[in-house]
């Protein structure tokens, strides 16, 4: 029985990994639960599940949520605060860490399970592309191992010989035989819109994925296809790419989750319907698989596979983000910082749907900072960004 610690579980991915959890009851036992304010979704998930542990990064929620389980008797003990969640990340007991908080925030939690040793189940790809080869040396020393549940990298790891799943950021593509790795994108809801309709653009209508269901800050920049470079960040450094061995298609049915290209002409792709359970059941039970509770594709009933190239005109930050990539670390940290706080604000109603762009272009490319080669440079960096989104947006609202 594996031991299992989620950090993040009141969102989507922490939601979703329970409900394999507990559609497999004799294969798992979770020990710890990490949220940020939701007392509501974390009681529901100590009744059900019984942690050891729960720690809140909100002291409030963490007080409310203390009286609330000792009114029903519940055992968890409730702990609050950062240096409490990348402690319950790092719990000897726990075989595997969802690292599943959304944003910046999830770097320290993710760093302290990869020193621990601990498999870490990766959706947050931002501790990634924020520290990349900080992240891969940590990774290296601890000897704790990575496997990614985004549905398009764990589509990757699916198609890769088994030596190079075992040995994710160090294998060499072209001595396994891979000549390329192809990611595919959905287009988002936004994909049809037309380049004068963006600007209109409501919250609502950004967050509608037409085949994902997913929380909103990944919604809003599957609409950006920003969530799309940053995936490019994560899929170079996860498994170790030229930039001359990664492709992006856009593939609206969100049938293909991605594909791996070898150099004898055969493409392996794994193939389902858009659900996240199958990627993270995969990750939970590797090398063996699972019931993860999603529907089987029914062939017969699929009329079309369609693919097309990206249009960076329509969708800018996508290149932005892939850019970013080969300017370095430090731009890609300011890149995610900027994007973090210009989503919140679209998502707010302070800016427009194309401001997101333009925000994110102009804040990075008046920023200029040296090669971080800490975690505390990584930090600073993120922390000096954010104020300069914060007062870029301020400075457009009326």
């Amino acid at each position: 029985m594996k031991k299992i610690t989620i950090l993040g579980s009141t969102g989507s991915v922490g939601i979703n990994t329970l409900s394999i959890v507990e559609k497999n009851p004799n294969l798992f036992k979770i020990i710890a639960l990490v949220a940020n304010t939701d007392v509501a979704t974390m009681l529901k998930q100590c009744k059900l599940f019984s942690p050891e542990w729960v720690a809140m990064k909100n002291e409030k929620s963490a007080n409310i949520l203390k009286i609330e389980l000792k009114k029903r008797k519940i055992k968890t003990y409730v702990l609050y605060g950062e240096q409490a969640i990348c402690q319950l990340a790092a719990l000897p007991e726990t075989d595997q860490v969802i690292a599943a908080i959304v944003g910046m925030a999830g770097l320290l939690p993710t760093l302290a399970a990869i020193n621990a040793g601990k498999t870490i189940l990766l959706a947050n790809k931002e501790s990634l592309i924020t520290s990349g080869s900080l992240f891969m040396k940590a990774l290296s020393f601890s000897g704790a191992q990575i496997l990614p549940i985004d549905s398009e990298h764990n589509a990757v790891f699916q198609a890769l010989p088994s030596n190079m799943q075992k040995n994710l950021g160090v294998s060499n593509l072209k001595k396994n035989g891979i000549k390329k790795i192809v990611l595919t994108g959905s287009g988002g809801p936004l994909y049809n819109f037309s380049s004068s309709d963006l600007s209109n653009v409501t919250p609502k209508q950004a967050c509608s994925h037409p085949n994902w269901k997913m929380g909103k800050k990944i919604s809003i920049d599957s609409a950006t296809m920003m969530n799309k470079g940053l995936e490019y960040a994560e899929a170079r450094w996860l498994f170790n790419t030229l930039e001359s061995e990664i492709e992006i298609l856009i593939h609206p049915e969100s049938i293909i989750h991605s594909m791996v290209q070898y150099y004898d002409g055969a493409v392996l792709a794994q193939l389902s319907v858009p659900d996240i359970r199958i990627a993270i059941s995969y990750a939970m039970s590797w090398p063996d698989r699972i019931n993860s509770g999603a529907d089987f594709l029914n062939f017969s009933k699929i009329n079309n596979l369609s693919f097309f190239e990206p249009d960076f005109v329509q969708f800018p930050c996508l290149k932005l983000a892939i850019d970013a990539f080969s300017e370095g670390q430090a731009a890609m940290i300011v890149l995610n910082a900027v994007n973090e706080i210009v989503v919140s604000a679209f998502l707010e109603y302070k800016i427009s749907f194309n401001k997101i762009f333009e925000i994110n272009f102009e804040v990075l490319m008046s920023s200029c900072f040296s090669e971080p080669t800490c975690i505390e440079d990584i930090l600073e960096i993120d922390k000096k960004s954010r104020t300069l989104a914060r007062k870029k947006i301020l400075s457009l609202i009326p």
